[in-house]
């Protein structure tokens, strides 16, 4: 069993109060994974102090420092990465490919980030007194990133990466649900040389992110979870300083009449039940048309009966558990509401014999509008199936929640597939492509109750924008 610790101030520490939590395997909940810190607010508040100590030196580095440090962690990730691939599995519950896939594009980020160190560049302007007038991108300070448990190796990677190769400072909140994957990304990078104080590490739930997010002392606070939880860390931060949220989904797949429908079939049954369907862009709900929807129907819920669920360790297996007890418990909770509200369960929904969080992707048709397995997210692999009697019905189903954060569209019209395109609210559209799965060089956010819009993450020139303030010079001769 791990012992886990914080980080704060160069030291690896318990809880101030000692008080602990246990993290299990949810494939095996008699693993016991390790034991780590339930963090309160004063471990927070001795974390932040400890950044801020620290700040003058790493904002001191030059570029080159900054990107050796990111670099180096890449480095040792990469050669532990078969160790780290059964952690996350036992951690998490991913399929061993799916882990794989996590543990090799983390070094790829931390990569990617320390070039960004290099192109953090100001601009000139001309000055009517023949002086010089430019602008200095600097870091904010101390960076709060409170990150979820369904990519607890890659979300970190993307928020830690960006603002060390700023010269921020970060403490670092991750999911109680994968304490030890965040904690072994710091351990990558204070074995890259990354100063002690340029980074914390604060394990707990939720009052630990909420006393990052309520301490004015950080400058710049970065979320990815639930919208309920978003809206609770910006309510915290204030108007006063810089928040970025990624939030919920309720990912949408348009299916047209001219679709190929075993291609179609296919893209839905991965965005809806890969990872478990634990990811934020995976696929939630099917909007098809109704000349195709009863055989697409039956394509997806065949496929999702072909599933073979189970222990990701083991070969073979498509499908690992639920993360976490609330998870199933929520799982289980909207089958019940689905039934209830009259939508008919086509396959799947119950839960699997034995100790582990396991259960049967499920697939609801007949699924209207206002149902709450139509609007809310779930996160789970529950399928919505809802009936279109053309494009544009298809397009107001598809745009008829709260979220937009992803959506798809199956069709062989290029001409449709780019007003679909233009006309869905969603921050990422994918055409003849699954919900999930982003390019790591490509601005990731979402729109409506997904994201507060304001800065992208991952990429893109607002990302290194949300980790540097810009500062205007005036020099006269």
């Amino acid at each position: 069993m791990h012992k886990g610790r914080n980080w704060i101030g160069g030291e690896w520490v318990p809880a101030a109060d000692g008080a602990t939590f246990l993290r299990r395997n949810p494939a095996d909940p008699e693993d016991v994974i390790g034991e780590f810190p339930d963090s309160s607010p004063a471990d927070v508040d001795a974390a932040v102090s400890a950044a801020v100590e620290g700040a003058r030196e790493w904002s001191a580095a030059p570029a080159g420092k900054r990107a050796d440090v990111l670099e180096a962690a890449a480095r040792w990730l990469e050669e532990r990465a078969g160790e780290l691939v059964v952690e996350l599995v036992r951690e998490e519950g991913k399929t061993r490919a799916e882990a794989a896939m996590e543990i090799s594009r983390t070094p790829r980020n931390l990569r990617f980030y320390a070039a960004e160190a290099h192109r953090i560049t100001g601009r000139s302007f001309p000055a009517d007194d023949g002086g010089i007038v430019y602008t200095r991108r600097e870091p904010v300070g101390v960076v709060g990133a409170i990150t979820p448990w369904n990519f607890p190796l890659n979300i970190p990677s993307r928020k830690v990466g960006p603002a060390l190769a700023a010269g921020d400072v970060v403490v670092l909140k991750p999911s109680p649900v994968t304490p030890l994957l965040a904690q072994r990304l710091v351990e990558a990078l204070l074995a890259g040389g990354l100063p002690p104080a340029a980074i914390a590490l604060v394990h707990g739930g939720a009052r630990a992110g909420a006393a990052l997010a309520a301490d004015d002392r950080v400058a710049a606070v970065t979320f990815t979870g639930s919208t309920a939880a978003g809206r609770s860390v910006h309510a915290a931060a204030g108007p006063s300083r810089r928040v970025q949220l990624e939030m919920g989904g309720k990912n949408p797949v348009v299916v047209l009449d001219d679709a190929d429908l075993d291609r179609a079939a296919r893209i839905i049954v991965k965005g809806a039940f890969g990872l478990s369907g634990q990811a934020c862009t995976g696929t939630s709900r099917v909007v098809a048309h109704g000349a195709v929807h009863d055989e697409l129907l039956d394509r997806v819920a065949r496929a999702a009966e072909a599933r073979v669920v189970g222990d990701g360790l083991r070969d073979g297996v498509d499908m690992g558990p639920l993360a976490a007890d609330f998870q199933l418990a929520k799982f289980l909770d909207y089958i019940r509401i689905g039934e209830a509200e009259g939508a008919k369960l086509v396959t799947g929904g119950r839960r699997l014999d034995g100790d582990g969080f396991f259960v049967r992707p499920a697939v609801f048709e007949g699924v209207a509008p206002d149902m709450r397995i139509a609007r809310e997210e779930i996160f789970g692999p529950v399928l919505a199936f809802q009936r279109a009697s053309g494009f544009d019905e298809a397009v107001a189903l598809a745009n008829g929640t709260g979220y937009g954060l992803s959506a798809g569209i199956v069709t062989r019209d290029l001409d449709r597939a780019l007003e679909f395109a233009r006309r869905s609210e969603s921050g990422l559209v994918k055409v003849n492509q699954p919900t999930s799965g982003m390019a790591m060089t490509v601005p990731f956010g979402g729109l409506k109750d997904s994201s507060t819009q304001t800065f992208k993450e991952q990429a893109g020139p607002s990302m290194m924008l949300f980790y540097t303030q810009e500062k205007s010079v005036y020099i006269s001769p």
